[in-house]
């Protein structure tokens, strides 16, 4: 009796097409170098501005009159030093500082809360609440101003710093709630459910669970808001009248007013005030970048 026959498997060569390397997508060539020159021109246009106002913050005044584009002949660091004195730069940037620390921080409370509110204890209304912060946050603010300066004439808020947080609280506020909303409702329930079952209340859950959770909503919301409290122009031109409160955009405007011919010094005033942005966005890009494309606004 002959013994039974054993084959041996043998991998198969691979076949020559396999070793062939993949052919790139002929429409990803073509797209690359448009795409790196739609991103240049955009860069341009974002930083043009910038490095203009940096460039003419470094000359003398007769020098921006021949030469208002290009990069400076001989620079003049004194400018700096002479628009901190003259526009008054200190004082100012400590009051926007404030105001927009104060905003950021009612911003972020006042959302958070109310989206909780909405996403988790069943207000009754339901859409409805969506469609009134849809429709406040699109209402222009130049329809209050006259209601709002008598109302605050009145209760002794106008001209005080704490009056204008309060008015950038209620108009920042929609959008910033909106934000978190969107966080909290893509958010799954089970660690809250656990939570209660271990005994928590409302408020530790919310604040041991669900805030942790919607961290990058909060802070781009708060981020957002401090931002446009720092640039505003328009009410605080209206509501703070004392020199000594002006936030920074108020007192540069001032400043314009009074050195229009010396362009040097409003460059570097400019600069002073734009740069504490500019870093503080460095810093937290990467929050502000997640809080917009981690989530849509859910409705």
């Amino acid at each position: 009796m002959s013994a039974p026959r054993t084959s041996i498997l043998r991998p198969s060569a691979p076949r020559p097409s396999a070793l062939r390397p993949a052919r790139p997508v002929a429409g990803r060539r073509r797209a690359q170098p448009v795409t790196w020159i739609v991103l240049g021109l955009l860069a341009v246009y974002a930083l043009g501005p910038l490095l203009v106002l940096a460039a003419n913050s470094l000359k003398s005044s007769r020098e921006i009159d021949t030469n208002p584009l290009g990069p400076p002949q001989s620079w003049s660091w004194s400018n700096f030093a002479g628009a901190w004195e003259r526009a008054h730069m200190g004082g100012a940037l400590l009051n926007s500082s404030l105001i927009a620390l104060a905003t950021a921080a009612g911003v972020a409370v006042i959302a958070t809360t109310a989206a909780y509110a909405m996403t988790r204890l069943g207000l009754p209304g339901g859409g409805a609440w969506i469609l009134w912060l849809l429709v406040s946050s699109s209402l222009p603010i130049q329809l209050f101003l006259v209601p709002l300066v008598s109302w605050w004439s009145f209760l002794g808020l106008y001209n005080q710093p704490i009056g204008l947080v309060i008015i950038y609280w209620a108009v920042y506020s929609p959008f910033a709630t909106l934000l978190v909303r969107a966080f909290l409702v893509g958010m799954p329930r089970e660690y809250e459910e656990a939570a209660r079952l271990d005994g928590a209340g409302e408020l530790g859950v919310f604040t041991r669970i669900v805030l942790p959770m919607v961290r990058p909503a909060v802070l781009t919301a708060a981020l957002v808001a401090g931002l446009q409290a720092y640039n505003e122009f328009m009410l605080a031109v209206t509501f703070i009248q004392d020199r000594d409160l002006q936030p920074v955009a108020l007192s540069l405007y001032s400043f314009q007013q009074g050195f229009t011919t010396d362009w040097s010094l409003v460059s570097a005033a400019g600069l002073l005030m734009a740069l504490p942005v500019v870093v503080l966005f460095l810093m937290m890009q990467r929050t502000f970048i997640d809080g917009y494309v981690s989530r849509g606004i859910a409705v």
